[in-house]
């Protein structure tokens, strides 16, 4: 069975499970759902500082936004013009 017929079976399974099944199903992934929820913690904060500093003292050389768009355009538009040619690479 596929992940994504799993995740199907699983959704429709907890729409019409019963309040008692679907709290139990809760206590089993309770915790890694909060885990997945709370990504601001004080380690990524304190990473995202570090990272902010070396950007701004120029230890760290960034790249513009729109550098980044442009380098993923060309790449993508490299990619998919050379799997069909006849096709452009949509803005």
């Amino acid at each position: 069975m596929t992940t994504l017929a799993i995740r199907k079976s699983l959704q429709d399974y907890i729409r019409f499970a019963d309040e008692k099944k679907i709290k139990a199903l809760f206590t089993i992934v309770e915790d890694e759902i909060n885990q997945k929820r709370d990504i601001w913690t004080n380690e990524f904060m304190k990473e995202m500082k570090q990272r902010s500093r070396e950007m701004e003292t120029g230890k760290v050389k960034g790249v513009s936004f729109q550098n980044v768009q442009k380098k993923a355009k060309a790449t993508l538009s490299v990619f998919h013009t050379s799997r069909n040619p006849k096709q452009k690479f949509r803005k």
